[in-house]
């Protein structure tokens, strides 16, 4: 719980209680202040009044930011990697293969669940603090609010594009140089678990630079300005340079041309899309200080790579 109080500058005179709001108690979002206005948890000088009340100017406004239980979901005694833990903020390293949050056929066994666990006053806040999301098969950098105020810090931060995530990535084919695609992506016409690149979808884009490159493969480091679902894997694909193991953008199973058989049994055996994300970097929603994150890449991927750099002597 947290008591906050606010005097109304002559500068927001004639501004409605909601307007206000947003403009003194900026760390919270506006739907959030609107619950507490309708919950009877905001004052204006002693009184109760209704968000579109307009205020003179020079009233104290009373915000009792008490948090409520969002969250229903069984707290399960998961093993996090944590790269980072504060009072309001908290990094996981996700391995693949785990699924974020619960949905159908995944209420049990989630990050989510695992975060219950692990800070038990994540479950007043909206998914448990996860601001964004990575695909149960992808591994890497996942940050989580673990205070309204962060949880407010982080999302804006998303939507104004100042967070800086970066990727890397394994491709099928030989690319010969980096580059940008600013291609749409919306849901797929037909198959509506997918997505695609389309005239009616949302704003997205990718960068991305060569790593290294190997026979028939290629890594990439991919830097996002947007954060679509599949996002990646989708523009990556759009380009003919699908990610490798990817089983819904990748095409079926192909093994590339005289690839020995070491070769062959690793790229058999990897069984996820070939995606990590490896840097994080944000500005810390208390100090207001840049901080960044790096997650070297997991052994399956690893050694993925080392197997193909092998090939490539033969």
């Amino acid at each position: 719980m947290a008591i906050l109080t606010a005097k109304v500058p002559d500068t927001l005179a004639g501004k409605r209680l909601d307007q206000c709001l947003a403009a003194l108690f900026g760390d919270y979002s506006r739907s959030k202040l609107q619950t507490w206005v309708k919950a009877g948890k905001v004052q204006v000088d002693g009184r109760q009044l209704k968000a579109r009340d307009k205020l003179e100017g020079g009233e104290t406004i009373t915000l009792d930011a008490e948090a409520e239980v969002v969250m229903e979901t069984e707290a399960e005694d998961i093993p996090l990697d944590i790269v980072y833990e504060d009072e309001s903020l908290l990094i996981v390293n996700k391995p693949a293969g785990l699924v974020v949050h619960p949905a159908a056929g995944n209420w049990q066994g989630t990050l989510v669940n695992a975060l219950l666990n692990h800070a038990p006053e994540l479950n007043t806040l909206p998914r448990a603090g996860i601001v964004h999301r990575l695909d149960k098969a992808t591994s890497g950098l996942l940050m989580v609010a673990k205070t309204l105020k962060a949880h407010h810090s982080l999302t804006t931060q998303l939507q104004e594009r100042t967070i800086n995530r970066e990727y890397l990535a394994l491709v099928k084919g030989w690319m010969t140089a980096g580059g940008t695609i600013d291609e749409p992506i919306g849901r797929h016409p037909v198959d509506r678990k997918r997505y695609t690149v389309r005239a009616e979808g949302k704003p997205a884009i990718t960068h991305y630079r060569l790593v290294q490159r190997f026979k028939r493969h290629t890594l990439i480091r991919v830097k996002l300005e947007t954060g679509r679902t599949h996002q990646i894997r989708v523009h990556m694909a759009h380009i003919k340079y699908p990610l490798v193991g990817d089983p819904v953008y990748g095409g079926r199973f192909q093994l590339p041309a005289g690839c020995s058989e070491t070769l062959e049994q690793a790229l058999r055996g990897f069984k996820r899309q070939a995606l990590h994300a490896t840097l994080l970097g944000l500005i810390h929603p208390e100090t207001g200080d840049y901080k960044e994150w790096q997650q070297p890449l997991p052994d399956d991927m690893q050694n993925l790579l080392d197997v193909l750099a092998e090939d490539d002597l033969d």
